[in-house]
């Protein structure tokens, strides 16, 4: 609304900038008599010359051909946009099928779920490092303040990860996607208590959906742990309480060239310097080294152990960047219908590459819980 008042604004202007200053005011009121209307003798017409004649054809001609031409650069423009985002959103599923399948190998591997996430955190540092000190990314200007503000924000991003984490160590892939398909529970609890937020009548009938798949997926699931249920739920308290801090505390924006690739490094900075601490106190050297000797010893190789490890933080890193450019070039809707999906391509590739058992139960309980995710995030998209 006050961009289009800015745009009236500045037409009329512009207007008043090339109007004579006598213009739009009576001729009494600058001393003047109007003329009396004299009767307009009709001019005859003159014929055009045929080089006049030609020029004109050229031009109709010109018109005629340029417009389809830039329908079809129109046309053009949009498919590539298609393609483009398309693509971020085939590398977003890739590289999250990734994550999981190497973080799992990596964690059955060594099950120090606190020295991983670690890890995992640091290998995205020296890749956004390298392109800021290249220039093929601006670096972010940030004061004490700043950082201040987002430390919160940091801490809810890294009890998020933590959980998944854990989750996915002490349990199966789908399951924890499927706890975590629970998330907007939470986060509309939170948001209820915390900023006194409430949501339409028909965005809290679609968490009932959510509810009771879950529990039903639970209830019979084959590799349930109560570790990984909790975990995974931790996981969904810092996914709200991250969105809750950052929209009370990062309303105006945080520091300068912070575009959303920017914050989610930063942000992943800051967790990797919280967790560092946290690492060391719950798993020890001593423990980490005995850990690494116990999985040579059943015959893994110190290059598989590197690899998953590596790759499982690469593909974490990857995954999260390539989401906000997609999720950043469609609507909620979209969004929302994008989410649901990477969800179930993410426990189908799970099973498939883990063999892991499923009851029916847990198939018909899944399955309500991913389409009451999705009737979520359409109702709180159209209704609030």
């Amino acid at each position: 609304m006050m961009r289009s008042a800015y745009l009236l604004l500045a037409c009329l202007g512009l207007v008043a900038a090339f109007t004579p200053a006598g213009c739009g005011r009576p001729a009494a009121a600058l001393g003047l008599r109007a003329p009396a209307m004299s009767r307009v003798v009709p001019l005859p017409r003159i014929a055009k010359a045929p080089l006049m004649q030609a020029a004109d054809a050229a031009d109709s001609s010109a018109e005629v051909a340029a417009e389809p031409a830039a329908e079809e650069a129109a046309e053009e423009g949009g498919m590539m946009e298609t393609v483009v985002t398309g693509s971020f959103f085939a590398l977003w599923y890739l590289f999250n099928i990734g994550y999981n399948i190497y973080n799992k190998k990596a964690l059955n591997a060594l099950p120090i779920p606190y020295t991983m996430a670690t890890l995992q955190l640091f290998v995205g540092i020296p890749y956004v490092a390298v392109l800021w000190a290249t220039g093929l990314r601006k670096a972010p200007k940030l004061s004490v303040d700043n950082v201040k503000t987002l430390i919160p924000v940091s801490l809810g991003h890294l009890g998020t990860h933590i959980g998944a984490v854990v989750s996915l160590g002490a349990g199966a892939v789908s399951f924890t996607h499927i706890i975590k398909a629970s998330e907007p529970v939470v986060s509309a609890a939170l948001s209820f208590v915390l900023l006194g937020a409430v949501s339409s009548w028909q965005t809290y009938l679609t968490l009932l959906p959510i509810v009771g798949g879950v529990a039903l997926a639970s209830l019979k699931e084959l590799s349930f742990t109560w570790v990984g249920f909790i975990a995974a739920m931790g996981s969904n308290l810092s996914s709200a309480l991250r969105g809750i801090l950052a929209k009370k505390t990062m309303g105006a924006g945080v520091g300068e060239n912070m575009t959303e690739a920017n914050l989610y490094a930063v942000l992943t900075i800051l967790a990797f310097i919280a967790i560092l601490p946290i690492s060391l106190a719950l798993e020890s050297p001593a423990a980490v080294s005995a850990c690494i000797s116990k999985a040579l010893a059943s015959g893994l190789t110190p290059g598989y152990l590197w690899t998953q490890s590596i790759l499982a933080g690469a593909f974490y890193y990857l995954y999260n960047e390539v989401a906000f450019l997609a999720l950043g070039r469609v609507n909620p809707v979209t969004h929302a219908v994008g989410n649901t999906i990477k969800r179930v391509v993410i426990i189908v590739a799970s099973v498939i590459a883990f063999k892991t058992p499923i009851s029916g139960l847990g198939i018909i309980g899944s399955s309500i819980a991913i389409m009451g995710t999705l009737l979520y995030s359409l109702a709180k998209s159209k209704f609030g």
